[in-house]
């Protein structure tokens, strides 16, 4: 990731946070999903998990988990909300998706509505099995804007997607498709569990892999 990008996260961090969920009922579903997998006794840690909304809702099912982000301006939020919510079981760290954090070992890798945004993910992946503990668990959902059937508006919005780059709007978007996806994360030695794409449009693409 660049600092560019990291100033763009920056930038946008208050509006972020107060921005509603588009589509709350795939929100919650897979929430309730990713809870099925985590116990009181779980490590985890949270990619790119933005003002830490997801975090912090998913704190209680757990022993401690590590919400990370390479924006600070987003992490600050996290941890004014966390502040303000009494959460303790929960930690904050200015890290980058493509840089594993030394030493450390999870019992499950979170990263929702991420991997879009990594120019390789490949890497990535390789990264997050190796920070897994035997049997871990990585759960993810990734729009897959490769996939066709966007419909018209998200269709207008790919054209626009260059012009808007180029004047600092938008971020780097990796464009590709739900096989590709499942492949990357195959060939980093996961087995694929659970998956289905919540919302279908444009396709989210949630994936529960176990290290292998």
């Amino acid at each position: 990731m660049t600092t560019t990008t990291a100033k763009f996260w920056d930038g946008i961090a208050g509006k972020y946070a107060r921005a509603p969920i588009r589509d709350i009922k795939s929100y919650e579903y897979t929430l309730a999903r990713t809870r099925s997998y985590l116990s009181k006794q779980h490590k985890v840690l949270e990619l790119g998990c933005g003002t830490g909304s997801t975090a912090l809702l998913l704190a209680p099912s757990v022993s401690h988990i590590t919400a990370s982000d390479f924006s600070e301006g987003m992490l600050e939020v996290g941890r004014a909300k966390a502040k303000e919510e009494g959460v303790e079981n929960i930690s904050f760290r200015n890290v980058d998706v493509t840089m594993p954090i030394e030493g450390q070992t999870y019992d499950a890798i979170l990263g929702f509505n991420l991997f879009h945004l990594v120019p390789d993910f490949d890497g990535v992946f390789a990264g997050i099995h190796a920070q897994l503990t035997p049997n871990g668990v990585f759960i993810s959902k990734t729009p897959c804007l490769a996939q066709g059937g966007l419909g018209f508006k998200f269709g207008l919005l790919k054209l626009l997607l260059p012009v808007m780059q180029l004047f600092g709007k938008a971020p780097f978007v990796n464009q590709f498709d739900i096989d590709t996806l499942e492949a990357a994360i195959t060939k980093a030695g996961f087995k694929i569990v659970e998956s289905g794409n919540f919302p279908v449009t444009p396709p989210a693409r949630y994936l529960v892999a176990r290290k292998i």
